[in-house]
């Protein structure tokens, strides 16, 4: 393919002029890959069809088993299970001259639930029972702990119910976040069909629209939250079966609602007996190979070797098991950061040549380039977002104008100001111009996932915004009858800085999932530590549910916010544009998409008559405000009067401290 001269990301982007050689060349790198990918495969779609090659698959025409594993390393390989009494010798395969191990069984010789595993002598000369690494399904023994594979062969096939997410339904995620296992009240592990019947319309009555699923993959360690991956190609069991899986996933379709799977491609877990990790015995693999390369330093776990043909076959085909199997509409992709520099995002980004030197991990930017251009080959449309903390230019630009594809990118700095704020300033402090400069500081032309607190905050030795703001007040002072400064503050400073970050942060929004009320207390996982409780690890819908206390407030102004939002196509709209930074009112006033958001920080001050350059002459509402008393308010002000703009265009408003007021011509 013939390149333009100058990539369309450099002239997109002044700035990027002095790096046009090294986006050139990634985009060589990128062409020589998939010209390797097309040769061998025909096409990248058909590379990404290596589950109907490897693993347990049948013959079409005799019903036959035949299994393959890719072990280049490895001595020999026997394949043992429930079949064959696990007897380590009776089923050998064999090796042909890629590294691909091949064995026929007779087409009755395997069922559904049937147990396997696969004995590998490596090239260390050691002998492992290893579970399969394309395994559809696995079970853990309760005694043992021990994982087998499961062969998934249900006698009735699932039969879908509903048709299927298009992007013509979802433009504009409004994102819920969510855990299956603690998304109920009870202490325990749920369920994907209680997810699926009891959560999922409480999602629909807030107005999201997507459902952005944790911990899918299958881990053997719970308290991982699912990032610590064992069987890529396998939901977890914890939750349930396949088959409740797609039951979910069928629901939220019925519902309007796309799904999308927090997929981990940025690393594995270390475990030997659950996971890929020195599966053949030669140290690599999979992963790379010596000490330094191979563990990540902060996770303790196996980094790929995305140079690797057999890897990337490994990874793209992941992307589209989850897609074409279980109908999920998109990835939102972890670790984006850890996987594109060699130190995996530990070192600062002082200019943009940090974006473009030897520390960048090239194989890994063809990797990411493929996976993005994959995902909407298989789903056109489909969402693809990067968890990417380090503002890697053109990460959601088209890969032919030598960006790497994404449709989205979580707005990652966001959150961690909003706690820096709260921690560290008092409220007088707060400058409106260090936050409207955070709020829409982002790369020209690439979209962004905008969230005030994600799963990252809530987790234990963090706090959330509603917890950080109200902290043991919580405990004794949500009732409606019973008074507190300290409430009332949080409560005004939650429905704002929510609503600041959405309107202003990005093109999406993301939730997780009982912070829009604003659940009380952290989120801890079972552990030695704690006792193996689970008190910590759930969500305790009772408290939004009970008319007595204040989170129901809150929860009812997430949903006018996502309501103002999706009819004012408010993230759809170009930028937010400046009205006002008024740092001696504390008032922060801008517009978009044809709505006036007026933001008075203070905690003291009212302001009468307050004069405001509209960006209209005329006549406007107020469509919403944070005072009011269906949202924990005190409904100080009249709203059955209309506002008109004088003769130099300018708003004449009455300013309560710490609300907010949206406004909309008549």
């Amino acid at each position: 393919m013939r390149r333009p001269s100058i990539p369309g990301l450099v002239l997109a982007d002044g700035w990027l002029a002095p790096y046009q050689g090294e986006i050139q060349a990634r985009l060589r790198l990128y062409d020589a890959q998939l010209q390797r990918i097309c040769k061998r495969w025909g096409s990248l779609l058909d590379c990404a069809n290596g589950f109907t090659r490897m693993g347990f698959n049948r013959v079409a025409s005799t019903g036959e088993w035949v299994y393959r594993e890719w072990a280049p390393g490895a001595r020999e390989l026997y394949l043992i299970g429930d079949f064959n009494n696990w007897d380590r010798t009776a089923t050998p395969m064999q090796r042909n001259k890629d590294g691909v191990w091949r064995v026929k069984l007779p087409a009755d010789a395997l069922h559904h639930g049937s147990r396997v595993k696969v004995h590998v002598v490596g090239a260390d000369l050691e002998h492992r029972d290893r579970m399969p690494a394309w395994i559809r399904y696995t079970q853990q023994d309760e005694k043992t702990f021990d994982y087998c594979g499961v062969i998934w062969e249900p006698e009735q096939p699932y039969k879908w119910k509903h048709t299927r997410w298009s992007p013509t339904r979802v433009k504009t995620p409004f994102i819920y976040e969510c855990h299956i296992g603690m998304a109920g009240e009870d202490e325990r592990i749920h369920s994907y069909r209680e997810f699926a019947d009891n959560v999922l319309p409480r999602i629909a009555e807030l107005g999201y629209n997507t459902v952005q699923v944790m911990a899918v993959q299958e881990h053997p360690y719970y308290g991982s939250f699912g990032y610590h991956v064992s069987s890529f190609f396998a939901p977890c069991n914890r939750f349930g079966t396949p088959d409740d899986l797609k039951h979910l996933i069928d629901t939220a379709h019925g519902l309007g609602i796309a799904v999308l799977l927090d997929v981990v491609h940025s690393h594995a877990v270390k475990n030997v007996a659950e996971g890929l990790n020195n599966f053949d015995g030669s140290g690599g693999q999979y992963f790379n190979a010596g000490e330094r390369d191979s563990r990540h330093p902060d996770w303790d776990s196996c980094l790929f070797d995305y140079g690797r043909d057999e890897v990337i076959e490994f990874l793209l085909s992941n992307l589209r098991w989850w897609l074409q199997e279980f109908k999920f509409d998109g990835f939102r992709f972890d670790g984006v950061t850890s996987m594109l520099y060699y130190h995996h995002g530990h070192e600062p980004f002082t200019d943009l040549g940090c974006y473009f030197n030897t520390r960048v991990n090239t194989d890994a930017v063809t990797y990411l380039q493929l996976a993005a251009s994959l995902v909407q080959q298989a789903l056109p449309g489909a969402f693809a977002i990067a968890e990417d903390m380090s503002g890697m230019p053109g990460l959601c630009r088209p890969v032919d104008e030598g960006g790497f594809g994404f449709t989205h990118r979580l707005a990652m700095g966001l959150p961690d100001y909003w706690i820096k704020l709260l921690k560290e300033k008092k409220d007088e402090e707060w400058s409106v111009g260090d936050m409207w400069y955070t709020l829409t500081n982002r790369r020209y032309g690439e979209a962004n996932i905008a969230y005030a607190e994600s799963h990252d905050q809530a987790l234990v030795g963090d706090k959330t915004i509603a917890f950080r703001l109200m902290d043991a007040e919580m405990y004794t002072h949500m009732s409606c009858n019973t008074p507190s400064m300290v409430v009332d503050r949080g409560m005004a400073l939650h429905k704002m800085i929510r609503l600041a970050t959405l309107a202003a942060g990005g093109e999406g929004w993301l939730n997780f999932m009982g912070n829009e009320f604003g659940h009380p207390e952290w989120i801890d996982f079972p552990r030695e530590g704690n006792g193996n409780s689970y008190k910590y690890c759930r969500r305790q819908w009772s408290l939004v549910d009970n008319e007595l206390l204040r989170y129901r407030f809150l929860n009812e102004f997430d949903k006018a916010m996502l309501e103002l939002a999706q009819d004012a196509a408010l993230l759809s709209a170009p930028p937010a544009q400046p009205l006002n930074m008024d740092e001696k009112n504390q008032v922060m006033a801008f517009e978009r998409a044809g709505r006036v958001f007026v933001f008075n920080w203070n905690g003291e001050r009212a302001i009468p008559d307050y004069l405001l350059p509209a960006p209209a002459a005329g006549e406007w509402r107020v469509a919403l405000d944070s005072d009011d008393a269906s949202f924990g308010g005190f409904s100080r002000q009249d709203h059955g009067v209309n506002h008109f703009t004088d003769k130099n265009q300018r708003l004449s408003l009455y300013l309560l401290p710490r609300t907010v007021m949206v406004l909309e011509r008549v």
